[in-house]
């Protein structure tokens, strides 16, 4: 295993220490040091390439050149690179930071796949919605290269163009749908302006219901935005804004094309609790998605991959897995949070914090606090994320039963769209550990929102040491984000030695007890229909309603669906051997039918179905009730040798004609008389 890759650390021409004994034990590799690799060394580089194996490279800020060398070399061997300058040597800390570089060298190696790609394709047809001048100023800067339209509100007076070298109109958008390549937009009071406009624009006959399609909108109208911010295709400013009018004139310009983007979500509509029956359940994903790209279906939720901003907020809180993040997957980022903090603790590292972040912000902060600062405490350990607030719950718990003493994720100080899940999974997470009796005064999982390096260094620096007691678990992070969950918190239960049975969680928390009130079930099996987990089960072999707590994940499709209202939902965690097995919530014996005692139904339920219809027409007579307590065969039996007429029903009142109640009015005088 130690020679299935080389590794070069480099000391950055003597700017940073070298452990080499620590890093060595913890990179995953056969490690070589140098001084000065990228220039006076690079020999040693290409020698290696000549040696077939897989190369790490701790520095990132050259790789382009140990590419080129590579490329001239003919080589095709797997390059990878981790900063371990910016993240470890560069720190006050620098001297014991050797066991968090064999960390990030590891964690790099970490193989991740593929991630999916959407297509998306704009033929430059844009529409300019304004409300004065300034949307013509910024039609006259793209009229070579997109098809435009103006549309103006009609609000202030606009003098005309001289000439018309593209479509100027009047509307206002009622509503709009889609992304880049494929808008959608319903326009009322639409109307062409009259040619005799002189000094304003004079417009025509106006109507309603006009549509629009393109592939990109440009608003400056200074109303309501009509997407989120993140909708691709869609460029607003403020009218008033020169320079950001000009921003996204620049932008709009380079959006003509083929694009491939990311798919961030993978879903798998079968596992969605969303919906069954037309009863509605889990709507955690629509609750927190900020962009508008989920929508509910008929049984399960709908996410468009061309309008997601790939926050992950629907992913990180998911209770069955029908949602999840692939950029990348959960169990791959689960896997190099795993072998990071394992490598930590092999290179002889204690009391770990695991730092999330992003590379829009984070990277910037850690970048300016090695340069400027103190750098990053060597008990910190930084990994990189796509979006830190797509980051669940099974990967907090499983870097904490992985050896992390502590977990903390990097946010900007203004809250990004999508947080709110986040800082969701945080509160599951303090509500399991106090449970488990690991938390401590500061807590063990928190974010920190901030924009300032130095606020960042000295909040880490400020941490005391939460290093457990217990060796690291080192099970590996295989299947679904809840199967991780699952490993991860069974393997903080025994390092709390195992005392807890059940912890309390929060609302929504995807763990928890659907509690059956017994005597007010009827056993008709209605939430075995719907559960989409398996949580609920009937026994085909007798009347019998079983439920098991480890498959439940609170969506509350059971209860909405029961008709006698008698399911309640606790969030928790339980770790009893119970939970894992099904457990029988209500049996009855099996009613028999009274002809050929071929047990059917219930006693409860025969007794309410003959309740509710004895006072009907049809079962006035008894005969006709005691039909109920047959079985299906057994009925048409009976109806047809009893001469039970179906269709018989209460003697009908006669008819009365005009000339009848006439008659009845005469004699009524007669009478009188």
């Amino acid at each position: 295993m130690a020679e299935a890759r080389t590794v070069f650390v480099c000391s950055c021409e003597d700017t940073m220490p070298l452990d080499a004994g620590a890093i060595a034990r913890g990179c995953g590799g056969a490690l070589r040091t140098a001084e000065q690799l990228c220039l006076g060394q690079m020999e040693r580089f290409t020698a290696a390439l000549a040696e077939g194996r897989p190369i790490t490279v701790a520095c990132t800020a050259q790789a382009p050149l140990f590419r080129e060398a590579a490329e001239d070399a003919g080589s095709d061997l797997p390059l990878i690179f981790a900063n371990v300058r910016e993240h470890a040597g560069w720190s006050r800390d620098a001297k014991r930071a050797g066991p968090k570089m064999a960390a990030i060298l590891a964690a790099a190696a970490e193989p991740m796949p593929t991630v999916p790609l959407t297509p998306l394709t704009s033929e430059g047809v844009a529409l300019i919605l304004g409300r004065d001048a300034a949307a013509l100023d910024l039609a006259e800067t793209l009229k070579d290269r997109l098809d435009l339209t103006v549309l103006l509100t009609g609000a202030e007076p606009v003098p005309p163009r001289p000439t018309t070298e593209y479509p100027v109109l009047r509307g206002r958008v009622r509503t709009a749908t889609g992304w880049l390549g494929n808008f959608d937009l319903a326009v009322d009071g639409y109307a062409m302006p009259r040619p005799s406009s002189r000094d304003a624009y004079a417009w025509g006959p106006a109507r309603d219901g006009a549509r629009s399609r393109c592939d990109i909108v440009i608003d400056i109208s200074g109303e309501a935005p009509l997407f989120h911010e993140t909708r691709q295709g869609y460029l607003r400013a403020d009218p008033g804004d020169a320079a950001a009018a000009a921003r996204i004139a620049r932008e709009a310009g380079e959006l003509v094309g083929s694009f491939d983007k990311p798919r961030f979500i993978a879903f798998e509509a079968g596992l969605c609790a969303h919906s069954r029956n037309r009863r509605t359940g889990c709507t955690r994903c629509l609750d927190l998605c900020p962009t508008g790209a989920i929508t509910p279906g008929k049984d399960s939720v709908a996410i468009s991959a061309e309008i997601c901003a790939g926050c992950g907020a629907c992913a990180a809180v998911c209770p069955t897995g029908a949602a999840q993040y692939a950029l990348p997957p959960s169990d791959a980022m689960a896997g190099r949070i795993r072998r990071m903090l394992l490598a930590y603790t092999e290179a002889g590292g204690r009391d770990a914090v695991l730092l999330l972040h992003d590379a829009a912000q984070g990277e910037p902060l850690l970048d300016a606090l090695a340069r400027h600062g103190d750098g990053l405490p060597a008990t910190v350990l930084p990994l990189r994320v796509n979006e830190v607030t797509a980051v669940d719950l099974g990967l907090i718990v499983g870097a904490l039963a992985w050896g992390a003493g502590a977990v903390r994720l990097l946010l900007p100080a203004k809250r990004p769209h999508g947080s709110d899940g986040l800082f969701r999974t945080i509160d599951y997470a303090a509500a399991a550990l106090g449970g488990l009796g690991l938390e401590q005064p500061v807590p063990r999982v928190a974010a920190i929102e901030t924009d300032d390096p130095f606020t960042l260094g000295e909040t880490l620096s400020a941490l005391p040491r939460m290093g457990y007691a217990h060796a690291p678990e080192s099970f590996l992070p295989m299947g679904a984000p809840r199967e991780i969950l699952r490993a991860g918190l069974s393997a903080l239960h025994r390092a709390s030695g195992g005392t807890a049975t059940t912890v309390p969680m929060p609302a929504q928390a995807p763990f928890g007890v659907a509690r059956v009130a017994a005597d007010g079930c009827t056993l008709c099996l209605a939430c075995t229909s719907v559960c989409p987990t398996g949580a609920f089960s009937a026994n085909p072999e007798a009347p019998q309603l079983r439920f098991l707590e480890d498959a439940c994940v609170q969506c509350g499709l059971c209860a909405a669906t029961c008709p006698e209202k008698v399911i309640t939902l606790e969030p928790r965690l339980n770790f009893t051997p119970e939970a894992r097995q099904p457990v029988v919530v209500k049996e009855e014996a099996p009613f028999h039918c009274l002809r050929c005692q071929k047990p059917f139904g219930t006693a409860s339920s025969i007794a309410k179905v003959k309740a509710k219809l004895a006072a009907h027409w049809m079962f006035a007579d008894p005969a006709r009730l005691r039909v109920l307590e047959m079985c299906e065969d057994c009925r048409v039996i009976e109806a047809t040798e009893g001469g039970i007429d179906p269709y018989a029903g209460p003697t009908r009142p006669t008819a009365k004609t005009t000339e009848d109640w006439q008659r009845e009015a005469e004699r009524a005088k007669r009478s009188d008389a």
